[in-house]
């Protein structure tokens, strides 16, 4: 038997132990949304409690301790995230990924373009590069295989 036949208790298990593809082990589980019973409990304790609680946090901020003050202030200004304005660069039109990152590199070196979102456009083409490169290992494989088996003919 394969490891991808279905083992005949109709549990719908593969021999390995697993399920199949699709198909969970406890199809009647817990419903999405849901809450795990702790935290039922935990919300149940604190019902109603959300204002005194935030006032004693509040409290203790401005008492100086160091991690209330940090929570309140995590709540009152979050931690900024980079918004890059909408930028028009020359990018090279040449199949060239080499010259298209530079051209992010000098773009930042130039003070068109913010130094982060340059490092990020960077690793994107970096990340096409691995692809690109990946997809050449598999046409040249598949080029192999077909070889052979016309060799074996």
């Amino acid at each position: 038997m394969s490891n991808k036949e279905v083992l005949p208790d109709n549990t719908g298990r593969k021999q390995g132990g697993r399920f199949q593809k699709g198909q969970s082990g406890n199809p009647a589980g817990k419903p999405k949304g849901v809450k795990h019973k702790a935290t039922q409990a935990a919300l149940i304790l604190l019902e109603g409690e959300a204002e005194a609680l935030t006032r004693k946090a509040v409290e203790l901020a401005l008492g100086g301790d160091t991690i209330a003050l940090k929570m309140c202030l995590d709540r009152i200004a979050p931690s900024l995230k980079s918004t890059a304005p909408l930028v028009q660069l020359d990018i090279p039109l040449r199949n060239n990924l080499t010259d298209t990152a530079k051209a992010f590199v000098n773009a930042a070196a130039n003070g068109e373009l913010a130094p982060d979102l340059a490092a990020q456009m960077v690793s994107a083409v970096a990340s096409v590069a691995r692809v690109e490169e990946m997809e050449h290992v598999k046409e040249r494989l598949e080029s192999l295989e077909r070889a052979i088996k016309e060799q074996m003919k």
